[in-house]
């Protein structure tokens, strides 16, 4: 029988994170969470202002996801968003983070075909957007192409399971693992990227009991998203937590706000103002001096008088 996680006391010198005061999330922090048996809180965000929400609310680690295709970009999957694209919201939400890790995704066809090719774009999520951390997908060949990265000097999180960019291959957007003979595949793929330098592994939708398998043989944190409890950490997308997204839920999002109605009632009530002509307000304007406004008559009416001249 596994005995208790272990916890440490909060230090009058570190935050809720675990780091010190004024300090950064790191691999090390990371790693002593787990050790200690702290749990790891991940979100995504995709934008300065939802960075800076992330900031504020303490989490540990933030990841720009690829499902910002879906979420912000309006696409049906996370497939055709691209490395550019990409890129611009990362460098945009490095400027409104400062303490959590940043991990950006690196999006479909942007690392598949080669070790050099992986190596390259990882490289400019490092450099063009400021991430500290990329991620990729599948183990396989992903293994190959995240040792390769790691050796160049990059940390790499990997994600099993339900992994979006090969969705279609895995029969659509439905849990993994829920036979022995896949769930064997998902444990050899966590398995073979931890043996490629992953700092962490995503698991995503699969059963909670492949997760219970899996964890006691990886040392690496393990953050999940639709596996149960016995993960290291768990991580939801900003838009699905909030209720910004209108689209499909997985089974596995819990609602902590309902944003979106929020943003609907806001902005309807702003267009009624304007209909009903309630805004603006007095209080929304700004004012001259008296007798600006009567010089500004006497310099409009003597320049009209000079159209008519003309016309």
């Amino acid at each position: 029988m596994s005995s208790a996680p272990r916890t440490s006391p909060a230090s009058p010198d570190r935050d809720s994170r675990g780091t010190k005061a004024g300090g950064r999330v790191t691999l090390s922090v990371l790693a002593e969470k787990k050790a200690l048996g702290e749990p790891i809180a991940m979100i995504t965000a995709y934008d300065y202002p939802s960075a800076q929400v992330a900031e504020t609310a303490g989490v540990d680690v933030v990841l720009v996801g690829d499902s910002a295709a879906m979420t912000v970009l309006g696409y049906p999957s996370t497939v055709p968003v691209s490395l550019e694209e990409m890129l611009m919201l990362a460098a945009a939400v490095r400027r409104g983070l400062s303490t959590p890790l940043l991990v950006g995704d690196l999006p479909f066809g942007s690392y598949e075909a080669s070790d050099e090719r992986a190596v390259a774009t990882a490289q400019r999520f490092v450099k063009e957007a400021g991430c500290d951390a990329v991620k990729l997908e599948r183990g396989g060949t992903s293994a190959d192409r995240a040792r390769a990265i790691v050796a160049a000097g990059i940390p790499v999180m990997g994600h099993v399971g339900l992994t979006p960019q090969t969705a279609t291959a895995l029969g659509g957007y439905r849990s993994q693992g829920r036979t022995a003979e896949r769930a064997l595949e998902v444990a050899q793929d966590a398995l073979a990227l931890q043996d490629a330098g992953c700092f962490s592994i995503v698991f995503e939708a699969i059963p909670s009991a492949l997760t219970d398998a899996i964890m006691p043989h990886l040392d690496v944190p393990v953050i999940g998203i639709g596996a149960g409890p016995a993960t290291d950490g768990q991580v939801l997308v900003f838009h699905d937590l909030l209720g910004i997204y209108d689209g499909h839920a997985a089974r596995f999002v819990k609602r902590y706000g309902d944003v979106r109605a929020a943003m609907v009632d806001g902005v309807a009530a702003f267009a009624e103002d304007v209909r009903e002509r309630r805004y603006p307000e007095p209080n929304h304007g700004y004012t001259m001096a008296p007798d600006e406004t009567a010089r500004l008559k006497e310099l409009l009416t003597a320049a009209w008088s000079r159209r008519s001249d003309l016309a």
